[in-house]
């Protein structure tokens, strides 16, 4: 399967088959290939041993863990956020322990979800040049990024980090600031076209008094204008508060996020019809539970569908972090952040307000090449990533030592057996033969290479 050449409108699907949970059956299997496509999406990949538990649990249950994992993910987080606080002021530190937690987490959605708000309410850092808000604004997104959207756009529009990044960190009663209401508006919420430049200089009325001084967020009485509003067709003594309640009192709001979310989970290829998500986006609007309407389409037929298998591209992070994962190993994450920053990745530093286009946009001739170079120091057992990553040693513990075998466990475990190359000729288990200079070991790291290159492992 492969992804469309451009984007279409889906417009045929019956939104109460696309939407009530896969029961596998002769026609629909649950086999590894859709085991591999849930880890994909909700995770970062999976281990071996995490693909057969899946395969012996069945969807709905390994999708239950993926939700609500059985690990203290509290404690883990508590543990990391300590060694983050305690490993230096860097923002380059901060990327390296982000790409360790998500490595190690008990809870592989939760940082997938955060990763995706870190898109959506995008801050960069080197605007803000202040460590200590940067962590805490991902710190915000994890703490919200599966439960109340209502509560995470309230927090977002009052953090430093944002305020800052925006320019939105001093808005006087005599001279109101939109840099905040309009991203605010247009790429966090109703989104373009469905607002004036009225609603904005208004809602910009409302914010006044909200400062950030030294830091922190501070609010002075007398720079507020306390006069009556007129925001999207509703008139008031409006404050701050009373613009996040409009905004979410919009469908538009809950159909922008839906509308990311599928993009995020289901496919980027097809752009859904109105009719397909609107039961979503009518649940959605009425209490924005993130973890709802993210539960109901990792469960759903669609989801485990040729409509959303693999359509779409890896970000950066997760063509690196699938490898990392699915090998079991832990590699400097230093080093990681480094060469995900050359593929057009930088955590803590999205390009725009709008965050990372993503899609196509990650894929050209020179990423493509820096994929491919990535890939090879991350197999090589050398080098900047030392041999933390050994295809063979992972085969060899699922009990495969014959080149046959071990080739197709690797073809296994990267592409769970779905090879639809030009190339795949080339890659069948039997053309695996001992390197004449490096034996089975420098072998299988070539075939493992050729095979995370291949046109499927980019695609999530």
């Amino acid at each position: 399967m492969r992804q469309s050449d451009s984007p279409v409108v889906e417009k045929a699907l019956d939104p109460q088959w696309a939407w009530a949970a896969y029961d596998p059956d002769e026609q629909r299997p649950w086999n590894l290939a859709r085991a591999g496509h849930l880890y994909r999406r909700a995770a970062f990949g999976a281990i071996w041993r995490q693909l057969q538990q899946a395969l012996d649990d069945g969807p709905q249950r390994t999708v239950d863990k993926l939700l609500r994992p059985q690990a203290d993910v509290g404690a883990f987080n508590e543990l990391h956020d300590e060694q983050e606080t305690a490993s230096g002021g860097s923002i380059d530190g901060l990327r390296a322990w982000w790409l360790r937690r998500m490595i190690q987490t008990p809870h592989p959605l939760l940082e997938k979800m955060t990763l995706f708000w870190h898109s959506h309410f995008a801050v960069n850092g080197a605007e803000v040049k202040e460590t200590r808000l940067m962590r805490t604004h991902v710190q915000l997104l994890r703490a919200h990024a599966l439960e109340s959207f209502r509560t995470l756009l309230d927090g977002v529009s009052r953090d430093p980090a944002m305020l800052i990044w925006l320019g939105g960190d001093a808005n006087r009663k005599a001279r109101p600031n939109d840099c905040l209401v309009r991203p605010l508006m247009d790429a966090f919420t109703v989104g373009p076209d469905r607002y004036t430049q009225e609603d904005v200089r208004e809602a910009a009325r409302a914010f006044t008094g909200w400062f950030v001084l030294r830091g922190g967020l501070r609010y002075i009485p007398r720079e507020h204008d306390a006069g009556v509003k007129c925001i999207l067709g509703q008139r008031g003594n409006f404050a701050s508060q009373d613009v996040i309640r409009i905004l979410l009192e919009q469908r538009a709001t809950a159909e922008t996020v839906v509308r990311k979310l599928y993009r995020g989970l289901i496919s980027e290829s097809q752009e859904p019809a109105g009719e397909l998500i609107a039961p979503l986006v009518e649940s959605f609007a009425k209490n924005y539970d993130i973890s709802s309407v993210v539960e109901t389409m990792l469960r759903s037929n669609l989801f485990f569908s040729p409509i959303a298998y693999r359509q779409r591209v890896k970000s950066p992070v997760e063509y690196a972090l699938g490898i990392v994962r699915a090998l079991g190993g832990m590699v400097s994450t230093t080093q990681l952040a480094q060469d995900l920053a050359q593929l057009g990745q930088i955590l803590y530093a999205p390009p725009t307000v709008k965050g990372w286009s993503g899609g196509r946009h990650w894929i050209n001739s020179v990423t493509l090449i820096r994929r491919h170079n990535l890939a090879f120091d991350l197999l090589r057992g050398d080098g900047p990533y030392a041999d933390k990553l050994n295809p063979l040693r992972a085969a060899a513990d699922h009990g495969h030592s014959e080149p046959a075998s071990v080739a197709q466990f690797v073809l296994e475990l990267f592409l769970q057996g779905d090879l639809e190359s030009e190339e795949s000729d080339t890659l069948r288990p039997t053309t695996l033969a001992a390197d004449s200079s490096g034996g089975l070991d420098v072998a299988v790291r070539r075939f493992a290479h050729a095979v995370i290159t291949l046109p499927e492992f980019h695609l999530a």
